[in-house]
Parts: structure tokens; C-alpha cells; sequence
């Protein structure tokens, strides 16, 4: 069976269609049946699998699947569908995709049915019989140069969304934090040696060392899925039909008797008579004549629906900390350091509070009036609003960076 994508959605536009075929010699019967029908050849590509169909159970090294997997990678497919692709490239079999327009797009479907092509749902039920996993979600990862658990090999190992801390240290506002903030254990400090493990570039002088900053972004498609068809065809049937009719039969019987009686004036005596009956049957006729008993009609709607689709995106952040706290210009600290006169507005709901040890003391509720912010009761161990004022502020980026340590914070200095 045909896997068939469509791009946008506009009917004067192309659209893909890409089927599956076990061998070499089906897909190009394939190739050439479709340009006999009027598809031009650029408009048709096929991709070649490796080795031979004796080879079904070999295993192929993370490269050649890798391989596989970019040679697909301008087919607009689902990943789960390009990855069972890959999978039957990697076993021998070849792919054919063509860009169809709306005038030979079903025709396309016809040949390419016709010629063999693999119904993938059934392979794939096959393979996973064989041992094989199907689509996990970490190829896709994989192939694009990431690692397995999904983090970019780039080095950065400071972390990805900015400061989070642990709680178990906040003993001045009261109690243990036992709020879902509070699994998350990954340190400021934490993530700093990280860092330094991980990147441990020195930037020398006369020389720039660039981070760079990666974004996912959501791509939907659209595309067909052949859900199978309905065929209406009309044939003759002869039955046998019997019924009974009444038919009228007449018979001409010649009776002779003996007589002895006296001659009449009634009677014709020595005259030449002669007396005619004639015999007269009725039988049957035949006739037909042709009814329409029923009309059966084929017919298409198309229906417009509304779907919500879910997926997540990921993208890398980079926070910047600077140990200099001496020796810095006027001008440098005036750069840095917050204002409540012109960075309140950087504040926003939920934005962690880190203290200047790293740990993470809370979430940002809302402003409370011009001096301060006030804390979310969900994030404190007590259940209240704690107010943190604009004196304590050093820095706000991704989150809001104060200029006092946890043990400072505890003391009330």
C-alpha cells in the first residue's frame, strides 16, 4: 500500500506519494510504468536499499542506519514513518516517491498499487515479529548529530533552561519544601562545574569563542492515508422461473352409430354433403420486458475537520555569569546590575529566584508595589507570600539573581 503526503492543502498543488517495493526490478517497473503514463521523470525519484533478500536478519551498523535515514530526510514524512522506510532500505528493499498533481494523482495510486508496492503495516508487524523495536523517538535524535538521552554533543553541559535549585536549604522560610520545585535538584553551583568539565574553552586573548543557540521548531504537514476503496460492479444472473397458465384446447371427434328409422322431409336423401370441423388449441407465449427494480449510486463527500496536535520543542539557553566582583568599572556595574527604575519589567510570573550561591529559593508571584517582589505560596515551605526587595536584586535574565547568599537570607542581613 501507497503512503501518500499533500503539502499545504491548495488543490492546484502537488502531491507526494511514496511507495515501498521489496526488489529492485519491481520499483523500476514501477519508474517506468508511471512516465509511460505521463509523469515526467523529474517529477519521480527511487532510493536503493542494501543487500540482497537472503540478508533479512542482518544487523547494520549505527552509520548505515544512520545513512538510511538521511537519504530520506527531504521526503516530508513522520519520523515513525520515515524510520520503517529506512528499515526496509536497510534490508534490500528501494522506495519510490513522486510529486503528482491533482490530474494524475490517482492514476499514480493505481500504478504504483498495481506493480507490487508493500503494504508497510504489515511489514512492519512482520519485522516486529522478527525482533525488531520499531520507532522509539531517539533516532531521529540520533541522526541529527544529538546523543542518545537527546542533548546536543556541543558541550553544554551547563544546562538547558536556565537556574533551578534545590530547596532543601531554605530553612528561613520555614519548614521542608516538599513541593514538586523541590525535585528539581540541579544547583547553580551544580551546573557550574558542569560547565567547566564539559566546555572548558579558554578564550585567549584576540580570540572569540562563539556558543551557539539551537531552537526547535514545530513543522506540520498534512498527509493522505489510503483508508482502501469501494468498487460497485453489476453483473447478470439468470434464474429459472417458473409459473402456470390455463390454456384452452379444442377437439373434433367423429361418432358413427347404427340407425333404423323411416325417412323425414327433413332429410336430404341421396345428396353429395360434407362436413368440416376444425381443431383449435391455445399455448403458451413468452414475453419479457426489462424494469428498473433499483438505483445504486457511488458517491464522494469530503468533510473538513479540526485536529490538535501535541508535540513538544526543545531549544538550548545559555546563562551568563560573571565572577568579577572586583575591580569592575563604574560603567560595567551600572550595565549589569539591576535598576529598579528600568528592568522591573524584565521580571515576570514564575521566574526563579536564585540566590548568590545558586541556590533556588522560589518563584516570582508578582510585583509588590515599587520596592519589591513577592514570592509564590505553592514554592514556600510555609504556604505564605515572602517578600524579596529591590535592594537584594543583583541581575535579572532568565531568572532574577540576587546579591545575597541562603546563609544571609537565614540572618536577616
Amino acid at each position: 500500500m501507497s503512503l501518500n503526503n499533500t503539502y499545504g492543502g491548495s488543490q492546484g498543488q502537488a502531491r507526494g506519494v511514496s511507495a515501498f517495493f521489496d526488489n529492485q526490478a519491481s520499483a523500476q517497473k514501477a519508474v517506468n510504468d508511471l512516465i509511460a503514463a505521463g509523469v515526467a521523470r523529474a517529477m519521480i525519484s527511487m532510493t536503493g536499499g542494501q543487500g540482497a533478500a537472503g540478508e533479512l536478519g542482518s544487523t547494520a551498523s549505527g552509520n548505515q542506519d544512520k545513512g538510511f535515514w538521511d537519504s530520506l530526510k527531504d521526503l516530508f514524512l513522520p519520523d515513525e514513518d520515515r524510520y520503517s522506510y529506512a528499515e526496509g532500505l536497510r534490508r534490500g528493499g528501494y522506495l519510490v516517491a513522486v510529486q503528482a498533481d491533482a490530474a494524475n494523482y490517482e492514476r499514480v495510486l493505481d500504478i504504483l498499487d498495481n506493480d507490487g508496492s508493500v503494504n508497510m503495516d504489515e511489514r512492519e508487524t512482520q519485522w516486529r515479529s522478527e525482533g525488531w523495536t520499531g520507532f522509539t523517538g531517539n533516532e531521529a535524535r540520533d541522526a541529527g548529530g544529538l546523543t542518545a538521552s537527546g542533548t546536543s554533543g556541543i558541550g553544554m553541559g551547563a544546562g538547558v533552561g536556565g537556574a533551578v535549585g534545590d530547596l532543601t536549604g531554605v530553612a528561613a522560610l520555614g519548614g521542608t519544601n516538599t513541593s514538586a520545585t523541590a525535585t528539581r535538584t540541579d544547583t547553580l553551583a551544580g551546573r557550574t562545574a558542569s560547565s567547566a568539565t564539559t566546555a572548558g574553552t579558554e578564550v585567549g586573548g584576540g580570540r572569540d569563542e562563539t556558543i551557539s543557540l539551537y531552537e526547535e521548531r514545530l513543522k506540520i504537514g498534512k498527509r493522505e492515508v489510503d483508508h482502501g476503496r469501494v468498487r460497485i460492479r453489476s453483473y447478470v444472473v439468470e434464474t429459472p422461473v417458473n409459473e402456470q397458465v390455463s390454456l384452452h384446447d379444442e377437439k373434433v371427434f367423429v361418432d358413427r352409430k347404427a340407425v333404423d328409422r323411416p325417412v323425414t322431409a327433413t332429410d336430404a336423401m341421396f345428396q353429395d354433403r360434407v362436413i368440416e370441423a376444425e381443431e383449435r388449441v391455445e399455448e403458451a407465449v413468452i414475453g419479457k420486458e426489462a424494469r428498473v427494480t433499483e438505483e445504486i449510486t457511488l458517491r464522494k463527500t469530503v468533510e473538513d475537520r479540526t485536529q490538535t496536535v501535541s508535540d513538544t520543542v526543545r531549544r538550548t539557553e545559555v546563562e551568563i555569569e560573571d565572577g568579577r566582583t572586583a575591580g569592575k568599572s563604574a560603567a560595567a556595574g551600572q550595565a549589569t546590575r539591576f535598576s529598579a527604575a528600568t528592568d522591573t519589567s524584565k521580571i515576570v510570573e514564575h521566574m526563579d529566584v536564585i540566590s548568590a550561591d545558586g541556590q533556588n529559593i522560589g518563584k516570582v508571584d508578582h510585583l509588590d508595589g515599587p520596592n519589591g517582589i513577592k514570592l509564590t505560596r505553592i514554592n514556600s515551605p510555609d504556604g505564605k507570600h515572602h517578600h524579596v526587595p529591590f535592594t537584594w536584586i543583583d541581575h535579572v535574565d532568565q531568572h532574577v539573581h540576587l546579591n545575597k547568599t541562603l546563609a544571609a537570607i537565614k540572618a536577616g542581613q
